[in-house]
């Protein structure tokens, strides 16, 4: 089958070469010896003028060129599978399948363990590529063909359809020695007066920490600005700052008797809400519609609560 005068089923190939960055993987994946496998790159470097796979030691990398065209394909070959009704395979066990993710700092603490021991379980060979979700995640056209799935708060705009996975509270933390501090406490004046460490996650998003503030009439003197959260527990250590944070977060980096502590929030209770989100074409994909699954069998692990705060 032709278009344009392009053997679609070069499609195929082309996906899995540039999933794959190695021509025997790739091979190994269709059931294609390597000589017809050498042969398609052959055609598709023709085709495209572009070497799509280069030496790189004793493996391949993909070229500038072939690292945009990847998400292009992948979402090619989803729309191609969903119209004609036709589905591949995938079995988790025995594939060398690559998921790309992208996520922010926090979400890489809370869910990396985790989500790590699942796959290994069940699926040894599949590899995980884990991006920093940047700024501009929220309004890129392409943020959902270059990843799989991107972990990200809900209710924050992100494109595509998205699934919960966890919720936390946001807690304060604070040196132990700081001079506001009184019986473990720290009042809503004492925030007002308090200098404070803040993370960031790009212009004009508005994050449940900043409206709390803003409803108690706090005006925050901020005199630290980091890029997310985890940085914040480091910064503060020997310092009249204070800093919100996400409770799993706090219990997993503040070491019972240390130097800084938590502190329960004198503002009430702000829920910061975790999801993924994902392109709705993937849905058409067995890889991806496993993937899913191991990831809502991770929401409902981390539906625990995280362990007592340390004392």
């Amino acid at each position: 089958m032709t278009l344009g005068g392009t053997d679609l089923n070069l499609l195929l190939f082309l996906r899995v070469l540039l999933e794959e960055g190695n021509v025997t993987r790739a091979g190994a994946r269709l059931d294609v010896g390597q000589p017809a496998m050498s042969a398609a790159l052959a055609k598709l470097r023709r085709r495209f003028d572009d070497e799509l796979l280069v030496r790189a030691g004793r493996d391949y990398e993909l070229t500038p060129f072939a690292r945009d065209l990847l998400p292009e394909v992948q979402h090619a070959v989803r729309l191609m599978a969903r119209a004609l009704d036709v589905e591949g395979r995938f079995d988790a066990s025995t594939s060398e399948r690559s998921f790309r993710l992208g996520m922010s700092d926090y979400a890489i603490a809370v869910m990396h363990e985790p989500l790590v021991r699942l796959l290994s379980a069940t699926a040894p060979g599949v590899r995980l590529v884990i991006e920093h979700l940047g700024p501009n995640a929220r309004t890129s056209e392409r943020i959902l063909f270059e990843h799989d799935a991107l972990i990200a708060p809900l209710g924050f705009g992100f494109p595509g359809e998205s699934r919960p996975l966890w919720r936390d509270r946001m807690v304060v933390i604070a040196d132990r020695r700081n001079s506001r501090l009184t019986g473990g406490r720290l009042t809503l004046d004492d925030l007002a007066v308090l200098p404070h460490a803040v993370a960031a996650f790009g212009p004009g998003i508005l994050t449940p920490v900043d409206r709390v503030f803003g409803e108690v009439g706090i005006d925050r003197r901020v005199v630290l600005q980091v890029s997310g959260f985890l940085p914040l527990a480091f910064v503060i250590e020997g310092t009249e700052m204070v800093a919100v944070v996400p409770e799993r977060l706090a219990r997993m980096h503040l070491a019972d008797g240390g130097p800084i502590t938590v502190v329960e929030p004198p503002f009430g209770e702000v829920v910061l809400a975790e999801g993924y989100w994902f392109a709705a074409d993937r849905l058409s994909d067995p890889a991806h519609r496993w993937l899913f699954t191991q990831l809502d069998h991770l929401a409902a692990e981390l539906a625990q609560p995280p362990a007592p705060r340390p004392c």
